[in-house]
């Protein structure tokens, strides 16, 4: 079956909202430090990566990103391969990554080594970072504005330019508001995942047609998996 067999595949009844969460680029300028809601840009020089990423969208989407930089950057750089850019692209605040307060600027690699083992975060999922949000905290704004969206623009293909903890916290909604399943899951750089929401006459579910795909990765002409211009820092986490 063909992806444009399976977008119309929706038994009759079903409206079919399809989110398609693409993570901002790598950043390069944090100097191997957690940045959470710094508002730092994102190197968009890996021309292959983003012609990819072109190739698995849909036309005619509402775009929206959240409203830190680096998500506007990334949504420019697949334009520039010949997508259609849209009139507008709103802004979200709520689709920002989660603010990590006092660990931002802290070493990435040593505040990890510091946590328990099997830690798949910042720290439990209702703890809040000195000075800053618990992934709770995010989740909810998350949560908030996704079913705000939903209500405005139901049976439409949504393209939302976000980061790795809001994909996160959208992964958990869709598994049935389980937030901390969302942790599990990676979500590199430039990926793309879709999470659809269906909804009928008594019913309103999620369906997760693929999560993390990198579609650089299947591209023959190259010798070896192809990544976003390499790793963030070596040996660095993926999380923020």
């Amino acid at each position: 079956m063909s992806n444009k067999d399976k977008l119309a595949a929706a038994p009759k009844g079903v409206v079919t909202t399809r989110w398609w969460w693409v993570r901002h680029a790598p950043v390069r300028e944090d100097n191997g430090c957690i940045y959470g809601q710094q508002d730092l840009g994102c190197d968009t020089s890996d021309r292959v990566v983003f012609e990819a990423v072109a190739k698995v969208l849909p036309r005619g989407a509402f775009w929206v990103a959240s409203n830190l930089k680096r998500t506007h950057q990334t949504a420019q750089a697949i334009w520039a391969t010949g997508f259609p850019k849209p009139a507008v692209m709103p802004q979200e605040a709520a689709f920002a990554e989660q603010n990590l307060g006092e660990y931002q600027g802290m070493n990435r690699a040593a505040f990890l080594a510091s946590q328990p083992i099997g830690s798949t975060w910042f720290g439990q999922i209702d703890q809040p970072a000195p000075g800053g949000e618990s992934f709770m905290d995010l989740y909810n704004r998350v949560r908030g504005a996704i079913e705000r969206i939903n209500a405005a623009h139901t049976g439409r293909d949504i393209i939302a330019v976000a980061h790795g903890g809001t994909i996160k916290a959208a992964i958990g909604l869709a598994l049935g508001d389980q937030p901390a399943k969302g942790l599990i899951f990676d979500i590199d750089n430039c990926s793309v995942t879709r999470l659809d929401h269906l909804v009928s006459s008594g019913y309103s579910g999620w369906r997760l047609p693929m999560v993390n795909q990198q579609p650089w990765i299947a591209d023959a002409s190259h010798n070896a998996m192809h990544q976003p211009a390499g790793p963030e820092i070596a040996n660095a986490s993926k999380l923020a």
